[in-house]
Order: C-alpha cells, then structure tokens, then sequence
C-alpha cells in the first residue's frame, strides 16, 4: 500500500509540475523498440511467405495435370478438397494479419511470378506484364549491341586555332584543358571551364620557335605536356606552358645512333608511357626509336633501331605504347610495322614486313583498350586492323581513305566496338569526313561531315565521351551530345560572352591621403564625368596647344622646314640630288661668265691693278730651290 501511495503522490507531482511548466507527459518513460527481434519476425515471416508461395504454385501444377485428363462431366470436387483450401484460405488470412507493414494493394488476378518479384507493390487493379519487361530489355540490349548509337554528335562547338592545319591536338586525363598545335609553330590552351560563349583561348605560345607542331600529349597524371615539333630536341611543358625539360641533341658526326645522347634530326612523333608517368617516348629522321625518363635530361634511357630486311637503316614515322606500357611500336617508311619488348631493345618481338606500301608514311598506330588489336593507318590511303598474337596478316583491311598529311591519325573508341579516323580533300573538290568503322570487320557504319578541308586528327574522349577533330584549316571541333556526353564542351556553351569594360582613365593622379590636415585634404572625386567638366572649364588644363612656329621661329622653337639657314642649306645644298658626272666640268661652267661678267673679285682692283698680274710658279720654285741646301733640294 505504501508504494501505490508512493506512486500516485509521484503521479500528482508530475501532473502538477508538467501543468505549471506548461507540457504534458513529463516523466513518461519513451518507447523502446528491440531491433534485432523486430528482424527476426520479419525473416520468419519471409520464409513462411516464400514456402507457402511454393506449396501454392506445386497445387496449381497438379491442378493443370488433372485438367488435361479427361474428366467426367458428372465428377465434382470432393468435399475433403475444398475444405482443404478453405483452411489453406483461413490460414493465409491468419499469416497476413501477423505480417508487420502496410498491406499490399489488391490486385486483379493473383501471379505465381509475382511472389518472387524483387521490388516495389504495384499499383491495385494492375498486373505485370511480362511483354513490357521484355520490349525494354530488347530496347536496351539493341541500345548496348548497337555502337552507333553512343556516338556524340548531335552538337558541335568550333575553336579558331588559326589559319593552318591544326596538326596535333591533346586533352588531359580528367577532361578539363585542351591543347592545339599548328602549322603556324603556336600552342594554345583552351580551359573549358572557364571559357564563355566567344571559344577564346586563355594562352598561346611557341615553345619550339619556327618549328611546326607534330604531337602533343598530356602524362598519365595530366601535369606535364610533351611537345614534339620539328627539330630535334623534344620539350615538357607544365599545365601553364613553362618549360619543365629539353631533350638533348645528340653528335651528328657518330654514325652509330646508340653511341649519342639523343636525336640528331627531325622528331616524328612522340608519347608518354601509359602507366609510368615520368617515361615518354620519341621517333626521329635519324633512325631510332627513343625513351627518356623526365628526371635525367642529359642522356635517353635507351634506344629502338628499326631495320629493314637487308640491315639497314629505316626512318619511323610514328611510334606509341601498348595500353599495359610493355610493348613499344613504331611505324616506318618502308611500310614495316616494328615492334620492342620494353626492356629488349635489340631485336624484335613482333615484325610485319609488308602492313603498308614501300615508301609510305605510316602515319598512326593505335592499340585498343583491351590490347590485343592495333590499328595502323598508312599513307597508302588504307586503315588495317592487326591481332598482335598472329601479325603476318591483318583482320581487316579498308582502302581509299585519302591522306594528305604525315599525322593522319586513328583511335578507338571507348567501348571498344568502333575505329574512327578522318580523310583528307584537295582544295574545293569536296568535304573532309570522320569515318567510324565496325572494329571486326571494318564496316563503315557511319560518318560525319566536318568541313571542306581535310581532317587530320581526331580524339574520342573516354571520360567526356566527346569527338575532337583538327582539321586543315586551323579549326578545332568539338562534338558533343548533352545527353550521352558530359562536361567538357557543354561548361562553356552555356556561359554567355563578357562584355567589354571600358576602363575610365582619370585625368589627373589622384593622391589619398587620409591623416592630411583638413587645409591640405583634397576634395574627394565623385565621378570622372564631372572632373572633366571641371577641367574643361580651367584654363591651364584646357589650354590649347602652340600651332608650329611659321617663319624664321622665335622662343627657341623651331620653325617650319626651310625657315632657318641651317634648314635652308640642308634643304638646297646637302639635299642636291644633281648628280654630274665630272665635277671639274661642275665647276668650270661658271668660268666663262664669271670672266666676261666680273661681280666679286675684279671690281676691288678695277682701279689699283686693272690687269692682273700672276707670279711665274717656275722661277719662283727655282729661287726657292737655289736657297735650300743639297739634300733639301726638290729631285726631279
């Protein structure tokens, strides 16, 4: 008794301090839930579930056999049956009402495939269809089956690099810069994120002065660029354009390539290891393939010597990395494809004799993502497919693609099921194309016209699943698709261009001196517009200014051309362009008159000496000679 008294005292206090305080249940344990039974319920129920499904579904399957026998019209179902499904029934009800969860809808008809449906319930009075399911999953399967249709060319930006073939282009890993090179020796940089509506490139440059770009290439960690121009010498360049490293040049007058230290004619082509980031590769004129390692600049790391099948010495013209960094490529002249295990530099591992034409430019070799297929474009204008695991003959062959330039490219793309690569035209006799290529069997599937020049390179980003194309008039386009593709070119097209801000140039220094005495504080300037009109009123600052002095000058001040006597002697004198070609006949032209009509000399002795009299220049250089001793004495 004295704990329920206890109780209901404890009872009234806290009704009375919870109506003083002004909230109600005050004092009141909250509810605890026991998670771990809660789960344990719901997982027996699951299996009660599931069992009766499949003791239903067992029910109906040899309900279906008994139909298919014959049956008599007069036989009913026994009573023992039906009461059997009247206790299946009533314990059915029985489960569902211990089932923890809002209720499922009612629905129309009751599906055996229903109950091992993973998902949300369905909305009541429908019913799954199973056609439906199907129609999407063929939708999808023939969007995956079909490459064609994850190409990104709906949209298109275009970036005036300049006026000449646009030869190299590069994006770095994450999407965000992209880098053209040119004909015109100049690099510029383009920052998708911060470019607007006008496509300005934020820097341009000329790392290898007058030489023509070839390649460019961003590292596998995007902080550093490789330039491969025309000389000899390859340079990195940082994200910013500063250089970072120059290749040395190796000695010309060493017949043995390996004995230097690094190329002694023009680069070809040149690119970075796909998994060690400070290792890049370069291809010259003089017959070797080179890796060098970004933290020695004196010396290359080794070096590749191409040979045909007599020994000699052969040019590659273009050179790349398999995708696992193991196997190193090179494309040459005498139409062989060479290639190097990575750390065997002497002989090589796979060599075709005959991929292209004798004498071709083989101006690209690609491997595809999974590396087992190379793709070589040559300068005999085909596009050839390789299994590295048996190269004596290609997969796939496609001819006519034309070629005009030594950098004509291919690439794969990032699914792997298509090779693009673009075609070269003459001057007004039609549109460059980026053909897209089935990659078994080298069907054309599709193609985009891009302009009426040629298409030199081209670039399907894995990342941004946009097409950047270089073409031979010094645009850059960019295709894109808002739906398939992202970032990149969509940041800028949204952007709006800037307008230009005029600067408002002051007419005079304005000097803040905020601790200054209020005697000496000048007056704060509001506006420019109304020191101006101030100014304008001043006659000091609005003084108009001195026209030029005309006549002989005063003040100092010279006057026009020809007032002075100094400008008058240049101007008549020193300025005479007559041009006579004996001076003596110059001179003595004046003789004649001056003789016949004296004015400055003969007038001063008219009276004293009318007749001029000359001293005899003989005898007076006999009387001189008389009074000179013997040895000073003139010898004729």
């Amino acid at each position: 008794m004295a704990d329920h008294s206890s109780d209901a005292g404890d009872s009234s206090n806290d009704g009375d301090i919870s109506s003083v305080m002004g909230f109600s249940g005050f004092g009141k344990k909250a509810r605890t839930f026991d998670l771990e039974a809660m789960f344990e319920q719901t997982r027996r129920t699951a299996i009660e579930r599931s069992q009766r499904a499949l003791e239903e579904r067992q029910k109906q399957e040899v309900e279906e056999s008994s139909v298919s026998r014959p049956v008599s019209h007069t036989e009913k179902p026994s009573t023992s049956t039906s009461r059997k499904q009247e206790a299946d029934s009533s314990s059915s009800s029985d489960s569902d009402s211990d089932v923890i969860g809002p209720p499922l809808p009612p629905q129309k008809e009751d599906d055996d495939d229903d109950d091992d449906f993973v998902g949300p319930p369905l909305p009541p009075g429908y019913k799954r269809s199973t056609a439906d399911s199907d129609d999407d999953d063929d939708d999808d399967d023939e969007d995956d089956d079909n490459p064609v249709r994850k190409i990104p060319d709906t949209h298109e930006i275009t970036l005036q690099h300049g006026t000449k073939t646009v030869s190299a282009l590069a994006l770095d890993p994450s999407g965000a810069r992209l880098i053209t090179g040119s004909y015109d020796y100049d690099v510029k940089f383009w920052d998708f994120a911060g470019m607007d509506g006008a496509l300005h490139a934020f820097r341009s440059l000329q790392p290898c002065e007058c030489h023509q770009i070839r390649s460019l290439q961003y590292s596998v960690t995007g902080d550093v660029i490789l330039v491969v121009a025309g000389n000899s010498q390859a340079k990195v360049l940082d994200r910013d354009g500063f250089q970072v490293l120059e290749c040395v040049k190796g000695d010309q007058y060493i017949v043995d390539m390996a004995n230097t230290k690094g190329h002694t004619a023009m680069l070809n082509d040149g690119c970075w290891h796909p998994k060690i980031k400070e290792e890049f590769l370069t291809c010259s004129n003089d017959g070797t393939v080179r890796t060098w390692d970004l933290t020695s600049e004196k010396k290359h790391k080794s070096v590749f010597k191409p040979r045909s099948l007599q020994g000699k010495r052969v040019t590659p013209t273009c050179c790349t990395y398999s995708r696992d960094g193991k196997l190193i490529g090179a494309g040459c002249q005498d139409g062989t494809i060479q290639i190097w295990d990575r750390n065997l530099s002497v002989h090589t591992k796979f060599h075709c004799r005959q991929a292209h034409a004798p004498g071709s430019d083989t101006s690209c070799l690609a491997f595809s993502y999974d590396g087992v297929t190379l793709a070589s474009r040559g300068g005999d204008d085909t596009l050839k497919t390789w299994d590295i695991r048996s190269f004596r003959k290609p997969l796939s062959v496609v001819s006519g693609l034309t070629s005009f330039f030594p950098m004509t490219d291919c690439c794969f793309s990032p699914d792997d099921k298509l090779l693009v690569t673009g075609t070269s035209v003459r001057k007004d006799e039609g549109n460059g194309k980026l053909l897209f290529f089935e990659r078994q069997s080298l069907q054309k599937v599709y193609e985009i016209e891009v302009a009426d020049t040629s298409v030199v390179r081209c670039l399907w980003h894995p990342k941004l699943n946009q097409i950047m194309v270089g073409t031979g008039n010094g645009l850059a386009k960019v295709y894109y698709d808002p739906v398939k593709s992202q970032r990149g070119a969509m940041l800028c097209v949204v952007k709006s261009k800037r307008k230009e801000k005029h600067a408002e140039t002051l007419t005079q220094d304005y000097i803040i001196t905020p601790h200054a005495l209020p005697m000496f504080r000048e007056a704060r300037q509001r506006s420019t517009r109304k020191q101006l009109e101030k100014d304008r009123l001043d006659p000091l600052k609005s003084h108009k200014p001195e026209p030029p002095v005309s006549g002989p000058g005063r003040g100092g001040r010279v006057a026009a051309h020809g007032g002075t006597l100094s400008s008058f002697i240049v101007k008549n004198i020193a300025l005479d362009k007559t041009d006579d070609s004996n001076p003596r006949e110059a001179i003595l032209r004046h003789a004649k008159e001056a003789a016949e009509n004296p004015y400055w000399v003969a007038p001063a002795y008219k009276k004293t000496q009318p007749e001029p009299l000359f001293a005899e220049e003989e005898d007076e250089e006999e009387e001189v000679d008389k009074d000179q001793p013997e040895w000073k004495k003139r010898k004729i």
